[in-house]
């Protein structure tokens, strides 16, 4: 075995004293240290500001349980559950037939997605709203006839409104989600005789749900929302709950603050979710970074072992 390690004799150089005494220096930003200075005064005359304003912070808390506007946040949650429903349903059917070799459903999809995305999300729902205007009565021959005005509800018009609107951006998601699987694989599924349904539904979708999920839960949360926009067209969400409240004692800014607190609170909530059903779609996948929550629960069951 030859040994390449090499003794110190008495020609070997050695270094220099200017090097033998260097000092390391860690390298400074000054400009840090004055953008976070500026950063909290900023954020200490904006909390000065709010405390010296006349707001009520106890009227803000005291509402956060009020009947009314407990019910807002219930038919706030009812409307963002059934809308999203839709829009999921809405969305899928729309991104395959965008895939379709078919061009007449490429040409619809590709339609209803240029439309809804075209359009502003509080001029759809004040159109639905008002659809009594083109359309009297809604009726199928043999069966029923029913009035517009009757049928179209403000939570109808909101429905439809947010769940096509939802539809039309859901259907681009799951597209992106959709072209990310190999394309090999739906030849293969081919090859053994899988029709393009069962292919779809079996081997394609599965694995695109992980492309999908991240946004999705971002129009989750977008969709969360736009429901306030349902307070043009006097259904009882959140925000019209407050407004009814407000408009009767003039606590405006308090019961503003306290629409936000619970949209804050709901958005934390359905976050949460979404990392926990994305850790779960991406167990076992090499090079994925664990989620906080993910890390928190496996420090705590490596804590009960020990």
């Amino acid at each position: 075995m030859i040994d390449n390690k090499v003794e110190a004799g008495p020609n070997t150089p050695s270094a220099p004293a200017s090097v033998k005494q260097l000092t390391v220096v860690p390298l400074r930003h000054p400009g840090r240290w004055v953008m976070a200075g500026l950063i909290l005064v900023l954020l200490a005359l904006v909390g000065r500001a709010f405390l010296a304003a006349d707001i009520d912070y106890g009227v803000v808390i005291k509402y956060l349980t009020v009947g009314g506007i407990l019910e807002g946040v219930r038919n706030t949650l009812v409307l963002l559950l059934l809308s999203m429903a839709l829009g999921l349903v809405l969305g899928v059917l729309t991104a395959v037939m965008r895939q379709s070799p078919n061009p007449v459903l490429r040409s619809v999809g590709g339609g209803y997605v240029w439309l809804f995305r075209g359009t502003p999300l509080l001029v759809q729902l004040l159109i639905w709203f008002n659809l009594s205007i083109i359309f009297e009565t809604f009726a199928i021959p043999g069966l029923f006839s029913i009035p517009m005005n009757t049928l179209m509800t403000p939570f109808v018009a909101a429905l439809l409104g947010l769940g096509i609107n939802e539809g039309a951006y859901i259907s681009e998601i799951v597209r992106g989600g959709i072209l990310s699987v190999d394309h090999g694989q739906r030849e293969a599924a081919s090859a053994i005789g899988m029709s393009r349904a069962k292919t779809m539904r079996r081997i394609v979708l599965p694995q695109a749900l992980r492309v999908i999920i991240p946004p999705l839960g971002n129009e989750f949360i977008a969709c969360l929302k736009f429901t306030s926009l349902a307070y043009t067209i006097s259904y009882s969400e959140l925000l019209h709950s407050a407004n009814k409240i407000y408009t009767a004692n003039f606590k405006v800014i308090e019961l503003l603050f306290t629409v936000a607190i619970w949209y804050i609170a709901l958005t934390t909530v359905f976050s949460i979710l979404q990392q926990f059903l994305e850790d779960r779609l991406n167990r076992g996948v090499p090079g994925t970074r664990p989620s906080f929550w993910r890390r928190l629960r496996q420090n705590l069951a490596l804590r009960r072992t020990a």
